[in-house]
């Protein structure tokens, strides 16, 4: 079973950075995709990132050019780096990850099907203050 487990959450200034770390633990040989969502209060969850087993990333484009997601497949960590926070930018930021195939179809990599993401970390909080 996979888990994942966020870290690196927490509340910054206006124009602040922070970096979110998620470690994943019970992987298989198989291949993952893996995402970061978010979920500002009182709205629906949003996918923000995503990164392909292939190194392949697609962005929210709210946060294109201000969000950077990475991961270090040694150490079975994604990260976003996120810079220039407004308050807008407030939210639950959760971890997920999915396996690449499912029942032999190569699913997209994409946070728009978030049902294809299997396994999800327990959240964290960013709070960005003005």
């Amino acid at each position: 079973q996979v888990q994942l487990a966020e870290s690196g959450g927490g509340s910054v200034q206006t124009g602040g950075s922070l970096t979110l770390s998620c470690t994943a633990s019970g992987y298989t040989d198989k291949e993952y995709c893996m995402a970061w969502f978010r979920q500002a209060p009182g709205k629906e969850r949003e996918g923000v990132a995503s990164i392909n087993s292939d190194g392949s990333i697609r962005y929210v484009e709210s946060v294109k050019g201000q969000f950077t997601i990475s991961k270090d497949n040694a150490k079975n960590t994604l990260y976003l780096q996120m810079n220039s926070l407004q308050p807008e930018d407030t939210a639950v930021y959760y971890c997920a990850a999915g396996e690449v195939e499912i029942f032999g179809l190569r699913l997209p990599c994409i946070t728009t099907m978030s049902h294809r993401f299997a396994y999800w970390g327990q959240g964290i909080q960013v709070i960005v203050s003005s």
